[in-house]
């Protein structure tokens, strides 16, 4: 992924008024400033601002970030299409590269090729299976 900075955001949020203005929805700066700020998993600009200019250790998931991990134990490897919330409770999409069998018995399978879930800052759900495990498992691909 790669780290955006200020310039970086300031600049997507120009390009999405320009880009709604001209199809027909006009909206302020302010407005697509919050915008970009929901695009990159934050709950308002002021947060993303901050955390661009704190300059954050762990690296951010973002909409279509190539992501890595784990469903329900088993290993996979996809794309998000969504992502909102804060960073202790953001509400997370993943798109699955291939599907995932997310039965452990030899007799069936049940594949998934999406997931939807609620995970914390370190990527992790709230949910946990019965041994204790995190439901799902997300890191950024080259992170």
């Amino acid at each position: 992924m790669t780290r955006h900075t200020l310039a970086d955001v300031k600049s997507q949020a120009k390009a999405l008024r320009a880009a709604l203005q001209a199809g027909g929805t006009p909206v302020s700066h302010a407005q697509a400033l919050e915008l970009v700020a929901c695009q990159h998993g934050a709950k308002d600009w002021n947060t993303l601002h901050a955390r661009l200019s704190l300059g954050n250790a762990r690296p951010q998931l973002s909409y279509g970030d190539r992501v890595r991990g784990q469903f329900l134990g088993q290993p996979f490897t996809g794309a998000i299409l969504g992502i909102s919330g804060p960073s202790t409770h953001r509400e997370i999409e993943i798109r699955f590269d291939s599907p995932v069998d997310v039965v452990r018995f030899e007799s069936f399978s049940n594949l998934r090729t999406r997931v939807r879930a609620v995970i914390n800052e370190i990527g992790q759900s709230h949910r946990r299976t019965s041994d204790g495990a995190p439901q799902l498992i997300v890191e950024l691909e080259n992170g």
